[in-house]
């Protein structure tokens, strides 16, 4: 099994994301569950690909947090 992260952001009128450990697999979509979606099975392909290419699949080694800011007025 593999777990990779993921990031999706607001691009206009829709979706996109992306994985930091897979340079070039991306997904869009018209909303956050639908690009969520698409950007799993996106990493499927993009894993049996590499795995039928005889590939390494890539370790994941990015992580998100959040930091919180006083705000300034």
């Amino acid at each position: 099994m593999h777990r990779f992260l993921i990031v999706i952001e607001t691009a206009g009128g829709n979706f996109s994301a992306y994985s930091p450990d897979l340079p070039g697999c991306v997904a869009t979509g018209a909303t956050r569950e639908e690009t969520e979606r698409r950007m799993y099975e996106a990493i499927q392909l993009h894993v049996e690909g590499l795995i039928e290419d005889n590939q390494p699949v890539p370790a994941s080694t990015s992580f998100a947090e959040y930091v919180v800011v006083p705000a300034y007025t």
